[in-house]
């Protein structure tokens, strides 16, 4: 598989797949990986022919290793804030998608890799991996949104002690943590990812992202709004053709064909 591009788009019906494709490199988030990725992003974000997004990695060693630190080791102090930045808005855009998105982790994610993973909705991981937010043993902090969505999944005291030790959390862990949804061997990942897809698929859409849209809008709200912006999830739902469908199909004893309208 060639490095020339630093990110591959696969289309497989109405799922999106990126691959991080710097094998090489250990799939780590150059200037050019982070521009290739906020630009798929932006056009599949507009595209309702897409119904969910998985972002795995080429090889089966490395999920994403974070940052490119041999880039990183030849800019300016200016360049590196210019850099991170790009990657806090590339984290940013992941988690605001309007699809929900499934990291199928081919291999281990450090750093700014596993702060991609945390900006899914979704995480697989190989099952003979390792994940760590591992960057106060360089003498920094995560800074795309480590300190903010680790401690989301798995309590404050938790994230900091891993943060504050640069732990790397074994497979086993990370899913009895809730880190992670699932596991699978290093040779089923992919296959793993395409099941995980295919449950999501037997649900509606629009509603997949209505309720996705309910959850990340109500947590930091009060209750009372949250359950304002709840009904007004809701209320999208309910003129599609697609709940139209799930009726129908109920009454005749079939699956409904969802076509996401």
């Amino acid at each position: 598989m060639s490095e020339e591009t630093p990110v591959l788009f696969d289309r497989r019906g109405s799922t999106a797949w990126l691959t991080l494709n710097r094998p090489k490199s250990a799939n780590s988030l150059s200037r050019e990986t982070v521009a290739s990725l906020r630009a798929l992003l932006s056009d599949l974000a507009r595209d309702k022919s897409i119904w969910i997004i998985v972002i795995t990695g080429a090889g089966d060693r490395v999920f994403c290793a974070g940052a490119d630190l041999k880039e990183r080791r030849e800019m300016t102090q200016n360049e590196v804030s210019e850099t991170v930045q790009g990657l806090r808005d590339l984290m940013d855009e992941i988690a605001a998608m309007p699809q929900p998105v499934l990291a199928a982790m081919n291999g281990g994610a450090f750093g700014g890799g596993l702060e991609l993973a945390l900006a899914c909705d979704l995480r697989l991981l190989n099952a003979g991996s390792s994940v760590g937010l591992t960057e106060t043993s360089l003498a920094i902090i995560p800074g795309a949104g480590g300190t903010v969505r680790l401690p989301r999944l798995v309590g404050a005291a938790r994230a900091k002690e891993l943060i504050l030790t640069a732990r790397r959390v074994q497979a086993d862990e990370a899913l009895k943590i809730g880190l992670v949804h699932e596991l699978a061997p290093a040779d089923e990942v992919v296959s793993a990812a395409e099941a995980f897809v295919a449950r999501l698929s037997e649900n509606g859409p629009i509603a997949l992202q209505a309720a996705k849209s309910a959850i990340d809008g109500g947590l930091d709200l009060p209750v009372a709004e949250a359950l304002v912006h709840e009904r007004k999830c809701h209320a999208l739902t309910t003129p599609t053709q697609d709940r139209l469908e799930a009726l129908a199909a109920f009454a005749e004893k079939r699956k409904p064909q969802f076509k996401g309208r």
